[in-house]
């Protein structure tokens, strides 16, 4: 489906994703040669090499089909690669990204960050990162800070126009978002479930999955 390019080219459109779920695993156990950390590690080099062989789907690659009308920047909860691999530009995970692993004693500090190639994508128990602490993978995990959340705060704030997927405004950290969206700006949820109570004033519900959803919303821009 092409997206014809309309007076709007200036306008940031901001994109909320919730394709999937969060992988459910516990905090991470910073025990150098415990069953634990091994456990953990087996689990997510597992996980990537699925990751390496996940393709896009139809929704990732319409959103990356709005940049050709709009500045389009992907907030995405989600901790894969799919929205980078159907080509979207810019993209701000909340939750870390599964591809990469990092400092357990400073998850953020970019010098210690690396990205596994997919074909080395294991990590061994007890591999240090580059400032002697174990390496972790690069994600957010239960009851961790969310350090990209004032970036995504930011983008909403800039948003002409604002759009959710496959997430409810129930749901954090997406609700919370919302509120950073200006006056005015156009809202749309796409989502099969029925809206919230008290929504339908300011957002406009695409009631169908993500991709057929999509489908909808280019029509309706």
């Amino acid at each position: 489906m092409q997206v014809c390019p309309s007076k709007a080219d200036s306008r940031l459109f901001v994109v909320t994703m919730g394709f999937g779920k969060i992988i459910p695993l516990n905090k991470w156990l910073l025990t150098r040669a415990g069953k634990q950390t091994q456990h953990w590690l087996t689990t997510y080099n597992r996980l990537r090499k699925k990751l390496y062989t996940a393709l896009p789907n139809k929704g990732h690659q319409l959103i990356k089909e709005l940049e050709k009308a709009y500045d389009v920047v992907v907030i995405t909860q989600n901790v894969d690669n799919l929205h980078e691999k159907a080509g979207s530009r810019k993209v701000i995970h909340l939750h870390g990204e599964l591809s990469k692993v990092c400092s357990s004693n400073d998850p953020y500090d970019s010098r210690y960050i690396r990205e596994l190639p997919p074909e080395d994508c294991e990590v061994v128990p007890g591999t240090l990162a580059g400032d002697g602490s174990l390496e972790r993978p690069f994600i957010v995990f239960f009851g961790e800070a969310v350090p990209m959340i004032e970036p995504a705060m930011e983008e909403a704030a800039q948003a002409d126009v604002f759009v959710i997927i496959g997430t409810s405004l129930n749901v954090y950290p997406a609700a919370g978002l919302v509120r950073y969206v200006r006056p005015g700006v156009p809202i749309y949820l796409i989502d099969p479930d029925n809206a919230p109570a008290g929504s339908a004033g300011h957002v406009i519900h695409i009631q169908k999955g993500a991709s057929e959803g999509m489908e909808e919303l280019i029509k309706l821009l």
